[in-house]
């Protein structure tokens, strides 16, 4: 019996049908996997919007006098040490955006990532993909917000390989993001959410 190969994709192939495609897909050593296809995901609730809404505004209000900008889930972020091409939930950039190329569509240098959190990617989020995301030598931070209680854990680069974990799981609470130098309050980040 045998078995057809794998026709697999180089990331110029990716890129040319990604951007005529009318949805987004995830890329990583040469397949292409629609964004939710590989956690059986039917799509982003109410409550991961609203929480990535309220995280894009809090960052754009914070970070006004910054020199940085933040961008939802239509910025595709390529990890160029493994491959990956992906969009994350929120991304803040600090300093002058580096891309991929002119079309100014694929981000190489994010300074601090945010995931919210759903329970079919939450073990990807925490895992894999982080192990992507802490090969970029821009990142500083990676937040991870969930999306059924609050709660939220926040991995800050040390001064070598090591990221430092802090949790933080009550509404009064902040979290302090040393890489974009702000404080962003829990209770804004949930802004009417209703977990019911």
């Amino acid at each position: 019996m045998s078995s057809q190969p794998k026709t697999l994709l180089t990331p110029e192939q990716y890129l040319e049908i990604e951007r005529q495609a009318e949805s987004k897909s995830e890329f990583f050593e040469g397949e292409m996997f629609a964004m939710g296809e590989m956690f059986a995901m039917a799509g982003a609730g109410w409550t991961h919007n609203r929480i990535v809404a309220n995280a894009v505004a809090q960052f754009s209000f914070l970070l006004r006098a910054r020199p940085c900008q933040t961008t939802p889930s239509a910025m595709r972020v390529r990890v160029s040490a493994t491959g990956l091409f992906t969009y994350p939930d929120v991304v803040v950039v600090c300093g002058e955006p580096q891309f991929l190329d002119e079309r100014r569509d694929t981000l190489l240098n994010p300074t601090l990532i945010v995931e919210v959190l759903s329970p079919s990617t939450e073990a990807y989020d925490r895992g894999r993909k982080f192990e992507h995301y802490r090969s970029l030598a821009s990142l500083g931070e990676y937040v991870l917000v969930a999306s059924d209680r609050i709660h939220v854990d926040w991995y800050t680069r040390q001064d070598s390989a090591q990221w430092l974990l802090t949790s933080a799981s009550g509404s009064e609470e902040a979290i302090e993001l040393k890489s974009v130098g702000c404080r962003l309050a829990i209770s804004d980040l949930y802004e009417k959410v209703d977990f019911a």
